[in-house]
């Protein structure tokens, strides 16, 4: 496919997919649970699971109540002592729990942690470096479990796609009939693409990823290709690319 069929291809399906009619119960996603609550907590919780096959992911935030971010942390472990999902046991979901718990206790929103560092010089890294940072700090919990599920503070260089958190901020920032646009501060041109094997497939199958490893790289060669289809919103065709992807519609 030359880029012009490509661009074109990925704007018409960013529209038809661009529908609350495209996350249900027949085509799960995160994002389904996620704006049922829509907060950037609930939103974080439903961001960091996301991973293994979509119907388990869904199924497993649907047995979550998530009104025990503000209940106190002791009922908060009682809720979870028979929790798990794949890494996580009933101790490290309950510490996420409780680690956003107390940030909404001393009424500190989560943008607040992630917008001083990204406006220093308009890097959506340095916000999530800030962000995590800040999560590990006010929860001394350990786990491989748990810190599976925050990642890693990231580095000057970066290997990771962070997907999860990529996928995060996209939920945050856009606003349309997916997106919940919950954040104000940052502006779309920064977002960076939520890779994923799906997205990452595809995306070298249409030319727009050269690269062969999974990684960082990828995620800002993907980005920079999908600016030069939208300068102002390249992470708009997320969705599309991934549902592409996961149908195999061009396989």
């Amino acid at each position: 496919m030359t880029f012009e069929t490509v661009s074109k291809l990925l704007k018409e399906e960013s529209i038809k997919r661009n529908s609350t009619l495209e996350v249900n119960e027949k085509h799960p996603d995160p994002l389904l649970i996620a704006s049922v609550y829509s907060d950037e907590f609930s939103a974080l919780i439903c961001a960091l699971f996301a991973y293994g096959n979509a119907k388990a992911i869904v199924r497993f935030l649907q047995s979550l109540d998530f009104t025990l971010l503000d209940a106190s942390e002791k009922k908060i472990h009682d809720a979870f002592v028979h929790h798990y999902y794949r890494f996580q046991n009933a101790d490290d979901i309950a510490a996420l729990f409780v680690t956003l718990h107390r940030l909404k206790k001393k009424h500190i929103s989560l943008e607040s942690l992630f917008l001083p560092a990204y406006l220093k010089s308009r890097n959506v890294m340095d916000g999530l470096r800030s962000l995590i940072s800040s999560l590990y700090a006010i929860n001394p919990y350990r786990s491989q479990g748990y810190q599976f599920l925050l990642g890693t503070i990231p580095p000057a260089y970066p290997k990771s796609p962070y997907k999860r958190w990529h996928m995060y901020l996209r939920w945050m920032v856009r606003k349309d009939n997916l997106d919940l646009g919950l954040w104000k501060g940052v502006h779309t041109k920064d977002l960076l693409m939520p890779l994923d094997t799906h997205t990452f497939t595809l995306g070298k199958k249409l030319g727009l990823i050269q690269r062969k490893s999974y990684d960082f790289k990828a995620v800002l060669e993907l980005s920079c290709a999908l600016k030069k289809i939208d300068p102002s919103d390249p992470t708009k065709y997320d969705f599309a690319l991934y549902r592409l992807g996961q149908e195999k519609i061009l396989s």
